[in-house]
């Protein structure tokens, strides 16, 4: 399999992971985590499509930066920096404030607008 259709492969199946049926006893900061990853492996599977070598780190922020030398980032594609936060803080019990399930909802969207922009780029 080509590269990048493997990592936005497996971006996709994040984001499927993320969009789980909430129930009682879902923890929307593991979906969110899966949000992250799914934005996370797109953009990286769009470095490798432009044929630069992704950067090993789960800063959204940084790989953005990365991918503007090479192609016109949209603005409302930078708020998918904000994912960062949870691949790192929500991962332990404890270390985090409850999210709700609005910011969920919206981290859901940017990771939506994230995957779509990518494929957009890709096609």
């Amino acid at each position: 399999m080509n590269p990048y259709k493997e990592w936005f492969s497996r971006a996709k199946y994040n984001l499927k992971l993320a969009q789980t049926p909430i129930e009682e006893g879902t923890y929307l900061e593991e979906l969110c985590y899966n949000a992250q990853q799914a934005a996370g492996k797109a953009l990286k599977g769009l470095l490798i499509f432009f044929d630069i070598d992704p950067p090993h780190t789960h800063n959204i922020g940084r790989l953005l930066e990365t991918l503007a030398n090479v192609i016109t980032v949209p603005d409302s594609i930078y708020s998918t920096s904000e994912l960062t936060k949870y691949s790192h803080e929500t991962r332990y019990p404890g270390s985090y404030k409850d999210i709700s399930l609005e910011e969920y909802k919206r981290i859901i969207e940017i990771t939506k607008n994230c995957l779509n922009w990518v494929d957009e780029v890709t096609s």
